[in-house]
């Protein structure tokens, strides 16, 4: 007889449609549509339209109508997190993962065996998403989109206050669900004097935000006779599509708010503020969640294998 509490190896299995649970029939975070999805947040490379059943929060369920709007999903099951619901036989449950508003931990439990998936994931303060909240786990199933002891986020509240020293007015590039929230609600703490405008394209996502209960502060919809007639301390965040596309407009700096090292290279200032974990984070997160084994996603694992070597199994999925 086999021990209940053993770990299942293809428990998660990476498949070409996504990371796939055979013992409750469903996937995690899909890249194809599929009968059940269980969805941790609502980014594009995370959550996709066209799902029969879609199992995720409240807000991630808001975005993606907004997104794909009757191509959504056939079914939503919404569920608050820290409530407890079953897929074909797979205890499931969801726990505030920081990223952006809405965004999930998902802990299955399936035969005395807690897995724990983060989709996405950062432990920094952030007024605009629920706080992250740890949970034990057997086996803690992570991104390692920054799985590299030379990656360490700089403090993002010191990033911000860099567009205090630019007089010039910015165009700010920033992906237009949650890293604009995010930039918004902080430039508005801790850059006063500045004014924002924000993209057209980006506000659908601003009022959403705003419906389910955060507040931003202050801002205006992109007006180019403002931006005109005012040439300093505005700050016009627009999405990546359009930071792109502007390459030459001329009188602002350009700046982009993002981790990776390679967006930043072409920029008159450099602006590292991410929404996932860097190395130490993932190490911290390992700690809390004291895990028997990990298994890594969403990036290369190799660092952590060596790192934790021979003491803890690191698995890579991808």
């Amino acid at each position: 007889m086999s021990n209940p509490t053993q770990i299942i190896d293809d428990f998660i299995v990476q498949t070409k449609t996504g990371l796939f649970c055979s013992y409750g029939n469903f996937y995690l975070d899909p890249k194809e549509p599929v009968v059940n999805a269980v969805i941790s947040h609502a980014h594009g490379d995370h959550a996709i339209g066209g799902n029969q059943n879609v199992y995720c929060t409240e807000a991630t369920s808001v975005f993606m109508q907004h997104r794909y709007k009757k191509f959504a999903a056939a079914d939503f099951h919404i569920k608050s997190y820290h409530t407890k619901f079953t897929v074909n036989g797979v205890e499931i449950s969801f726990y505030p993962a920081g990223h952006i508003l809405g965004s999930a931990l998902v802990l299955m439990s399936y035969k005395g065996v807690n897995y724990l998936y983060t989709g996405d994931y950062k432990l920094e303060e952030d007024a605009t998403c629920e706080p992250i909240e740890f949970v034990n786990a057997d086996v803690l199933i992570t991104e390692t989109t920054f799985a590299n002891p030379e990656t360490e986020h700089p403090d993002a509240v010191a990033e911000i206050k860099k567009l205090n020293d630019v007089k010039q007015n910015i165009m700010l590039g920033a992906y237009a669900l949650g890293k604009s929230q995010r930039l918004i609600a902080m430039i508005n703490q801790h850059c006063p004097e500045k004014r924002i405008l924000v993209h057209h394209s980006i506000m659908p996502f601003v009022k959403i935000y705003e419906q389910l209960g955060m507040q931003l502060g202050k801002y205006e919809v992109y007006d180019r006779k403002v931006m005109k007639n005012n040439h300093s301390d505005m700050v016009y965040i627009v999405p990546p599509m359009v930071f792109n596309s502007y390459i030459k407009a001329i009188n602002v700096v350009r700046i982009f708010a993002t981790g990776w090292k390679h967006l930043q290279s072409k920029n008159e200032v450099q602006l590292y503020i991410s929404d996932h974990v860097d190395w130490k984070a993932i190490l911290e997160t390992i700690k809390n969640v004291a895990p028997k084994q990990v298994w890594t996603t969403h990036g290369s694992g190799t660092q952590l294998q060596s790192y934790f070597a021979p003491n803890l199994v690191v698995k890579l999925l991808n």
